[in-house]
């Protein structure tokens, strides 16, 4: 029996990845890039890594931790470092924290060797998944005075022309599961590679 499409263009993004590849994911906070990576890196035989599950453990604080006693400053600076050290890796598969884009080399880092995928969500998505995470208090300190939730509308309109501008794709991810988010990540990685 022949091969459906699905699985050549399956086959075609493993064989990308086994070429050293990497892929980033950036997007906001709660729009499925951790969940994403890694199932994506279990369909391509690559490593994954959350820049911010990273920094936690190197730093043996929680990023709110790291926020309250250094700053968000301290933060971005350990950050860029994780992120330029991955990137001069191979196949590895990289959630970004949500600001890792407002800094210029780590947009140049990520360009220069992989694809980057912008995971997108709207305000509400957002909004409802991070009620229910109960890593937020931990893992997504307030950026500003609003407060965690209070201020969604205002930062994704802030950023989402930076995430436009790093990204190569993006992918609404409010309606679609993890799994169908992965066969379109690898459907657009496929379809890049294909045109001349």
């Amino acid at each position: 029996m022949p091969a459906t499409k699905d699985v050549l263009r399956n086959d075609l993004a493993v064989r990308q990845a086994e070429a050293g590849m990497n892929i980033y994911i950036i997007g906001y906070r709660c729009t499925g890039k951790s969940s994403v990576g890694k199932l994506l890196a279990a369909k391509l035989n690559m490593k994954f890594t959350d820049t911010d599950v990273e920094l936690v453990n190197r730093s043996q604080r929680s990023i709110s931790e790291i926020v309250e006693t250094s700053g968000w400053e301290e933060f971005r600076r350990i950050e860029k470092n994780i992120i330029r050290e991955f990137s001069a890796l191979e196949k590895q598969i990289v959630a970004t924290g949500g600001g890792a884009v407002l800094d210029g080399d780590n947009v140049k880092y990520m360009k220069e060797t992989g694809i980057v995928i912008w995971l997108r969500a709207t305000p509400l998505t957002i909004k409802g998944r991070m009620e229910k995470d109960p890593g937020t208090k931990n893992f997504r300190p307030a950026l500003t005075g609003k407060g965690t939730i209070g201020e969604i509308d205002d930062i994704l309109q802030a950023r989402n022309h930076i995430y436009e501008e790093a990204m190569d794709f993006y992918i609404d991810t409010d309606n679609l599961g993890i799994s169908d988010l992965c066969r379109d990540i690898i459907k657009l990685i496929e379809t890049a590679e294909e045109k001349p």
